[in-house]
């Protein structure tokens, strides 16, 4: 054969396996299914290998079970719509239409460069009509179900995006795409009401054993399950009531004061009219603290009195109702009882405004009583249920609530409804129109898609840009025929993201999203690979729009993924690879001058894929070393006539179980789950041991066969991770079959049975030689094999007295 030379051979097997459509799935097949699904990119730039990872892992694992007789469905597409692209266009000043679709372009060359093997014929871009025509059909489905509603409410406001964010976008007090800290606006908004299915969204993580655990640990934080009570404080004066939520009913008679949060709607309701000019700095104030900081122990604490009291339902008491920058909105009601005695931030609070700490839970032990104590022990002052033992007694104390009617048992999540308007361009719009006669009205299902019109100035101004087209914004209610203005905002791009894995399965069909039976056949996905930074925000939305389809009949499952594996990150000098940093290392150069092979390789072996890794010029350099001196091999091997020695001596059935262990234990890596780097130590030090027998071998001694078996099922074995270079190589063999479609090898039980052993053979405890005995020999049997050694015979003084033999380690000669 000719050197290696991938620029010649990865092209023309991309070119052959592409003609015979090789990647192509077929719908049903008698063979098994597996659906092995990589999250796919936001289109607002071009790869680096650190994207990469991602695609070549799944790869791995579609061509292996592709090997193992599965039916392979390994689709690809793009999350088109959203800031990302959008951002990255107004950047550049070119539509974000172009700039995304000429991306796609460019990284869909990038990708087929690396031999993934894709079914392109199921390819699905986000932001165009097919596909977010069933976006905009999935909103109608949630709005008819009543969980797609508006209201006027406190979001999240990122200055620089110019957009409202779902507090799963917000990081630290920070909007998770640009970093700028968020604000706080008060603004008519879609909401998806995912809070009807925090319950179940909680509990069936239970289901998903497939998944690693820290990611069930997020989302279950985020979710955010307390239980305890729900209790109505009557406003003072006003037909009004402030309704708590607290998980230590047992502190009620404790309250000294109520605080709101800032954003709360019963802020404007309570205060004193006379009052409301210095709230109004006081909010002002408070909006541009970061929210997240705000709410931590360690903040300062800061309040406005609203001149207004609060009466506790419990003992009759008036306590004042204070605004609080540490309450925050997201958290219970947005209202809390203040009980300073055993909550540190309250505690902190009513020290600063003089306000009253009465203690009600006396605790066991001593305690510091210049802190709060929120840990067991016997109510006090607490009226009928004064010495309570308490945490026991709290289900005592939510019974006498309901009893008494004060309260009820209640069981609160963090999670809230998912905020889904974006005031920007790019994105799917929102199927509905406003009819001064009809109010809200759903766009028809047959008036789908609502479509985004090109000709609009895009850049973000802080209302939709589509509210000054009004070409867009006017037309006809779809009820009276009347005049009507559409909605102008547009869809959120995780509602693009959260389905799309049903749309690989029909990605042609026009008159439905998906075909029912085919969604049941394929899914949940059997293999789920992608990033750890999306465990909450699309894994969750994905979990909670496949439970949805599944109650409106339109799905027989309602978890979509039934594993989930999470790549780490690949660094270069330190830091995460960015363009900003200028430590991007481009997957086209790496092709360029070591062929895609290597690149996969590399990528693979870097270390176990769950784990960041650093990126190394050297490494990649080793890896490209690697796969020629295996080229050599094999090209040495495949030359070889037929003759040669058929003897098995000890040392070609020694290769030959080392070839068998070494494919049993490839087998279980790759079964086991993603341990590519130790499968491709184990095919490097196949290499190794291969090479050593022919270099310690003569020639005319080489057992031809055994060195073509290796050669057959090496090949093989590599073919999931460069599959160029097995493609090339099985047709040097003499092989007429693509390798895409040969079965993976099957080890032989009978090969990997140890004969001999080496042993070390001392004489009066000094090392003189090795040699090697039957696995199940005596001492007299290892005694009489060691006699015959030359090596032995120098240091031997008369016969041996003695000796000491340790089977399968060691035999001491005593002279």
């Amino acid at each position: 054969m000719p050197k290696y030379e991938p620029s010649e051979i990865e092209p023309r097997w991309q070119k052959y396996w592409e003609e015979k459509k090789f990647f192509k799935t077929p719908q049903r097949s008698e063979k098994p299914k597996y659906y092995m699904l990589v999250m796919f990119p936001y289109p607002s730039g071009t790869l680096h290998v650190g994207h990469v990872k991602n695609y070549v892992i799944g790869d791995a694992v579609a061509r292996y079970k592709r090997m193992r007789g599965y039916n392979v469905l390994h689709p690809f597409g793009y999350d088109a719509f959203g800031l990302p692209a959008e951002n990255a266009a107004i950047e550049r000043k070119i539509h974000p239409r172009d700039w995304t679709l000429d991306n796609i372009n460019i990284i869909r060359k990038q990708i087929k460069r690396l031999g993934i093997s894709y079914d392109w014929d199921r390819e699905v871009i986000t932001c165009l009509e097919p596909y977010y025509k069933w976006t905009e059909w999935i909103f109608l489905k949630l709005y008819e179900a009543g969980l797609a509603y508006k209201k006027k409410a406190a979001v999240n406001w990122c200055p620089r995006c110019m957009t409202s964010l779902a507090n799963e976008q917000v990081k630290d007090g920070r909007c998770e795409r640009c970093g700028t800290p968020i604000t706080i606006r008060h603004l008519e908004q879609w909401f998806f009401k995912i809070t009807d299915y925090a319950e179940r969204l909680l509990k069936d993580l239970d289901k998903l054993t497939g998944w690693p655990e820290h990611v069930k640990a997020m989302q279950k934080n985020w979710i955010g399950e307390s239980k305890g009570a729900k209790v109505k404080f009557k406003v003072d004066g006003l037909d009004l009531d402030i309704e708590i939520f607290t998980t230590r009913p047992d502190t009620l008679w404790g309250v000294t004061f109520m605080a709101l949060a800032p954003e709360s709607p019963l802020v404007e309701q309570i205060v004193l009219p006379e009052l409301k000019h210095d709230l109004e700095h006081f909010l002002t104030r408070v909006s541009t603290q970061d929210r997240h900081r705000r709410g931590a122990l360690e903040a300062e604490k800061e309040g406005f009195f609203t001149g207004r009291y609060a009466i506790n339902p419990v003992n009759g008491e008036k306590v004042p109702i204070y605004v609080a920058n540490y309450i925050l909105m997201e958290y219970g009601t947005g209202a809390i009882m203040g009980v300073p005695a055993h909550d540190q931030r309250d505690y902190e609070f009513a020290k600063k405004y003089n306000l009253p700490i009465r203690q009600v839970i006396e605790p066991f032990e001593p305690f510091d009583e210049d802190k709060a104590y929120d840990g067991p022990g016997i109510m006090v002052n607490s009226g009928p249920l004064s010495g309570t033992r308490v945490p026991e007694g709290i289900e005592k104390v939510i019974d006498w609530l309901e009893e008494k009617g004060l309260g009820k048992r209640s069981v609160q999540y963090k999670l809230r409804d998912w905020l889904i308007s974006r005031q920007r361009y790019w994105g799917a719009p929102i199927p509905i129109v406003y009819c001064e006669k009809c109010g809200i009205v759903p766009v028809p299902e047959k008036d789908l898609p609502v479509t985004l019109p090109y000709d609009v100035e895009f850049l973000p101004t802080g209302q939709s840009p589509l509210a000054l087209k009004e070409e867009f914004k006017k037309t006809t209610c779809p009820r009276c025929g009347g005049p009507a203005t559409r909605e102008v905002d547009t869809m959120d791009t995780f509602v693009d993201s959260s389905w799309y894995f049903l749309r690989y399965v029909n990605p042609d069909l026009d008159d439905a999203p998906f075909k029912k039976e085919d969604v049941d056949y394929w899914l949940p996905v059997d293999q789920y690979v992608g990033g750890v930074e999306h465990a909450i925000l699309h894994l969750l939305y994905s979990r909670f729009i496949t439970k949805v389809l599944h109650d409106l009949g339109y799905l027989s499952f309602d978890e979509p993924f039934t594993n989930l594996f999470t790549q780490g990150m690949i660094y270069k000098d330190g830091a995460k690879m960015s363009k900003s940093k200028g430590n991007v290392v481009s997957p086209d150069d790496m092709i360029e001058k070591y062929g895609a092979d290597t690149l996969r390789l590399y990528i693979l072996f870097m270390g176990p894929p769950e784990k960041d890794a650093e990126w190394s010029d050297a490494g990649i350099e080793g890896v490209h070393r690697f796969i020629k001196r295996a080229w050599n091999l094999i090209d040495k091997i495949v030359s070889l006539n037929d003759q040669g020695s058929s003897e098995m001596g000890p040392r070609e059935r020694e290769l030959r179980r080392k070839l068998h262990s070494a494919l049993l234990k490839i087998t279980q890596d790759m079964e086991g789950g993603f341990k590519f780097n130790t499968a491709i130590s184990g095919l490097m030090e196949l290499v190794n041991d291969v090479s050593d027998y022919l270099q310690e071998v003569p020639q005319e001694r080489w057992h031809v066969s055994l060195l073509k078996e290796f050669a057959e099922k090496f090949v093989l074995m590599i073919s999931p991770f460069a599959p160029h270079f097995a493609e090339e190589l099985w047709h040097a063999m003499g092989k007429t079959t693509s390798i895409m479609e040969e079965s993976w090898p099957e080890y032989d039980p009978e090969a990997l049975k140890v004969e001999e052993v080496e042993i070390a053979v001392q004489v009066n405890g000094k090392l003189r030689d090795r040699i090697r005995v039957p696995v199940d020999a005596t001492k007299q049997d290892a005694l009489k094999i060691a006699l015959e050694s030359e090596k032995v015979k120098k240091f031997l003084n008369g016969e041996p007295k003695d000796a000491i033999y340790v089977p399968k380690r060691l035999l001491n000669i005593i002279v």
